[in-house]
Order: structure tokens, then C-alpha cells, then sequence
């Protein structure tokens, strides 16, 4: 019998503050944020992350640089029939702009007609744009 220990879960914890062995201010100090109970001190990082407002949804930014679209509708107004249309040429018009100092790949879209007869060069095709260019 005199081997037999109590299990730890137990004993109760000792609620301080109330009389007994741990009189009066129990290890608190007197007043103060610090004596109240449920006091609890927050980090000032704490208070600036909770000022930030919060970033809802999906937020993954493409690291790679998206071609410029051009519809074929821009490029019957600003060029004439025959041209040879290219990245270069279209930076000339001012039709788009180059990105991070170079000269941006080009994508050709399928808005408007293909009245005019045109020569591509270094640009790539929508599915509609390319069918238009092929019955024009």
C-alpha cells in the first residue's frame, strides 16, 4: 500500500489570492494591469499586423510577362494593305508599349474584320484571329 502514488491529473491547481500561505497580493505586486485577472499584455506587432486589412482569395501574380493583344479591327485603322505588321512596327505606332525595356511578344486577336490583306511577322494568333486571316 505504501508504494501506490495519485495520479497527477488529480490534484487540482492552486487558486492563489484567496488567504492562506500566498496572502494578500500573491506574488502580483500591487494594482496595475499586471494584478487584474486576465490581464495580458499584447506585442506591438501584434497591434500593427491587426491594422493591415486582410488579403481574400487566390493571389498568385504570373511571373511571366503576358504578350500584348492587338485587335484586327487596330490594326486595319492604323496600317494599309500590304504592310508588314511586327513588334517593332507596332511600337512605332504607339499601338503598344514596351515592357521592363523590351520589346513585348505580340498576340493577335479576332475583333473586327480582315478586310485587309497583311504580312505577320514574330506575332502569334487567337483561334478566331487566325481563322479570320485565313478565309481574308
Amino acid at each position: 500500500m505504501h508504494h501506490i502514488q495519485r495520479s497527477p491529473s488529480a490534484r487540482r491547481s492552486r487558486r492563489i489570492g484567496r488567504g492562506g500561505k500566498r496572502g494578500t497580493y500573491s506574488g502580483r505586486g500591487i494594482k496595475g494591469q499586471n494584478a487584474r485577472a486576465g490581464a495580458k499584455f499584447r506585442p506591438a506587432e501584434r497591434d500593427i499586423i491587426k491594422k493591415i486589412p486582410k488579403l481574400r482569395g487566390y493571389r498568385f501574380k504570373s511571373f511571366r510577362p503576358q504578350p500584348a493583344a492587338v485587335n484586327l479591327d487596330t490594326l486595319a485603322r492604323y496600317f494599309k494593305p500590304g504592310d508588314t505588321i511586327d513588334p517593332v512596327a507596332l511600337l512605332k505606332k504607339k499601338i503598344i508599349q514596351r515592357l521592363g525595356g523590351k520589346t513585348p511578344q505580340v498576340k493577335i486577336l479576332g475583333r473586327g474584320e480582315a478586310a485587309t490583306k497583311f504580312i505577320f511577322k514574330d506575332v502569334t494568333f487567337s483561334a478566331s484571329a487566325a481563322a479570320k486571316a485565313k478565309q481574308g
